[in-house]
C-alpha cells in the first residue's frame, strides 16, 4: 500500500518529466531542421569566389557564304547546245559543265591540223635527203635534157645545110640567067632577035635573083630559130644538172631552217584555233555545287568581264559555281586587337538552337570599311564544323574566344553590382549567414564570369543576387567596362 501510495504521490511529477522531455526532443529538431533549412538556402543563393581559367569572348554576326564563288561561261557568244547539270549538284575540278556549238571552229580544226601533217612531211623529207629512185630519176631527166639538146643541134645542122644548098644552087641559076640575058641584050641590039625575047630573059634573071634572095633570108631565119631552141635545150639540161646535184648532195641547211619555221606556224594556227574549240567546252575549274542555273539548252550567251562577279547573270552566264563555306562578320574598331589569326569561334544558329559549330579565323581584312559611320573591319571565319548543316546566306551568332586567363579569381558577372555612391562589389556571407557589401576591383569579362583584381580571395563566399532587402532597383546592376 505504501508503494501504491508513493506513486500516486510520484504521479504529476512523472508526467511532468515526460512532457517536458518529448517537448525538448521536439524543439530540438525543430531548430536542428530550421538550422539545415537556413544552411540550404544560403547554399542555393552564394557561390564560392575561385581562381579559375577565364576565356573571353567578343560577340558578333555574321553571314555564312561560299569561300569560292563564280559564274561560269563560254570566252565567247555562243549558243549551248549540251547543259549537263542541275542545281545542287556536286562536280570536280574539270568536269564537263556545257558546250557551246563548235562546227565552225572544228573545221577549222580539221584543215589546220592537215596543213601541220604536210608541213612536217616537207620537213622529214628535206631532213632525210632524197631517195635513190628520185635521184634516178633525176640522172634521167638530165639525160633525156642532154639528149634534146643534141637532137635540135643536129636538126639544125641538117636545116641549115639544106638551106645552104638551096642558095647555092639559086645563085647558079642566077648566073645562068645573067649571062643568058647579056648575051640576048647584045643580039637584040644586033637586031638578031625581038624585043619580047628579051623581055622574057630578063624576067627569068630577076626571077633566079629573087629565089637567091629568099634562100639567103631562109638560112638566116633557120638559124635564129635553132639557136634560141638551142639555148631553151641548154637552160633545161644545166636546171636538171642543178636538180641532180643537190639531190645527191642533200638539202641545203636554210631549206631545212625554212620548213621547220613552216611548221613552226602551222602548229601556232592549229594553237589557236585548238584554244577556241576548248573554250567551247566548259568545264568547272574547281570541286564544288552547282548554285544555281542561268540558262537551258538552246539559249544563246553573251558572256561579259563583269559576268563572274555579278549575283544575277541570265543573259551572260550558264551557271553558278560555288565551293566550301565560311563565314564573314565585321568587328568594331574597338574590339579588333582581339581577333587574331586562328582564334577558335563558337558559331551558332537559329536553325540549329541545340548545336554549337566550331571554327577559326582564316583572315583580318587589313583596312577598315565604313557603313553608317560605324568603323569596322571584315573578319572571315573557316568553318570546322557545321559544313553538312549550314547553307550560304544563313544568318549566325559567332562568340570569338580570345586566350584565356590563367588561374584567374573569377565571380558570376550577376554578382557584382553598383552602389548608389558608385562604388563597384559584391555581397558576401560574413560568420552570421548575413549579407555584407564588399567593394571589387574587377578587369576583364567574358559572357558569364569577371575577373577580380582586388577585394576578394579564393574560397569566399558571395550572394550570386543581392537579398531582396539590399537590393536597390534601378541601381544594382553591373557596369564595368572591358
Amino acid at each position: 500500500m505504501e508503494f501504491s501510495l508513493f506513486n500516486k504521490k510520484l504521479y504529476p511529477w512523472i508526467l511532468t518529466l515526460i512532457a517536458t522531455g518529448v517537448l525538448g526532443i521536439i524543439s530540438f529538431e525543430f531548430l536542428k531542421n530550421y538550422d539545415t533549412t537556413s544552411n540550404q538556402d544560403i547554399a542555393n543563393q552564394t557561390v564560392l569566389v575561385k581562381n579559375e581559367n577565364l576565356v573571353m569572348q567578343i560577340q558578333a554576326n555574321g553571314v555564312v557564304q561560299a569561300v569560292r564563288k563564280v559564274n561560269l561561261s563560254s570566252e565567247d557568244a555562243g549558243r549551248i547546245v549540251k547543259l549537263y547539270v542541275q542545281e545542287g549538284d556536286r562536280v570536280i575540278a574539270g568536269q564537263i559543265i556545257a558546250r557551246m556549238n563548235s562546227t565552225r571552229l572544228q573545221a577549222q580544226v580539221n584543215q589546220n591540223q592537215a596543213l601541220v601533217e604536210k608541213a612536217e612531211a616537207d620537213l622529214q623529207q628535206k631532213r632525210t635527203g632524197a631517195r635513190v629512185e628520185v635521184i634516178d630519176q633525176a640522172r634521167a631527166k638530165m639525160a633525156q635534157a642532154q639528149a634534146d639538146l643534141e637532137r635540135v643541134k643536129n636538126t639544125q645542122k641538117q636545116e641549115i645545110d639544106q638551106v645552104r644548098e638551096e642558095i647555092r644552087s639559086a645563085q647558079a641559076k642566077v648566073r645562068l640567067a645573067e649571062t643568058r640575058l647579056i648575051r640576048y641584050e647584045k643580039l637584040e641590039r644586033e637586031g638578031a632577035i625581038a624585043l619580047d625575047a628579051l623581055n622574057q630573059w630578063q624576067t627569068e634573071y630577076k626571077t633566079a635573083f629573087s629565089d637567091r634572095e629568099a634562100a639567103q633570108k631562109k638560112l638566116e631565119q633557120v638559124q635564129n630559130s635553132k639557136q634560141q631552141e638551142i639555148a631553151r635545150q641548154e637552160a633545161a639540161l644545166q636546171e636538171a644538172k642543178e636538180v641532180l646535184r643537190e639531190l645527191e648532195n642533200g638539202t641545203r641547211r636554210e631549206e631545212i631552217a625554212q620548213a621547220e619555221a613552216e611548221v613552226s606556224q602551222a602548229k601556232a594556227q592549229l594553237a589557236y584555233y585548238q584554244t577556241q574549240l576548248n573554250d567551247k567546252v566548259i568545264k568547272a575549274p574547281f570541286p564544288g555545287i552547282i548554285t544555281r542555273r542561268f540558262a537551258q539548252e538552246g539559249d544563246f550567251v553573251t558572256p561579259e568581264t563583269s559576268a563572274s562577279a555579278t549575283e544575277g547573270a541570265t543573259s551572260t552566264s550558264i551557271a553558278e559555281l560555288s565551293s566550301g563555306l565560311e563565314i564573314e562578320a565585321k568587328i568594331p574598331e574597338a574590339s579588333i586587337a582581339k581577333i587574331f589569326q586562328e582564334q577558335t569561334v563558337n558559331v551558332q544558329v537559329d536553325a540549329y538552337p541545340d548545336e554549337t559549330f566550331k571554327g577559326k579565323v582564316s583572315l583580318i581584312a587589313p583596312r577598315a570599311v565604313q557603313e553608317n559611320n560605324i568603323t569596322s573591319f571584315r573578319v572571315k571565319v573557316a568553318l570546322q564544323t557545321g559544313q553538312d548543316k549550314l547553307r550560304s546566306g544563313m544568318n549566325v551568332r559567332l562568340a570569338f574566344l580570345s586566350k584565356p586567363i590563367k588561374n584567374a579569381l573569377t565571380v558570376p558577372l550577376a554578382a557584382v553590382v553598383t552602389q548608389p555612391d558608385g562604388q563597384t562589389g559584391v555581397y558576401v556571407v560574413n560568420g552570421e549567414s548575413e549579407a555584407r557589401f564588399q567593394p571589387i576591383k574587377v578587369s576583364t569579362a567574358n559572357s558569364d564570369r569577371i575577373q577580380v583584381l582586388a577585394g576578394l580571395k579564393n574560397g569566399d563566399r558571395i550572394f550570386i543576387t543581392p537579398p531582396e532587402n539590399l537590393k536597390i532597383e534601378g541601381v544594382d546592376s553591373v557596369n564595368v567596362n572591358w
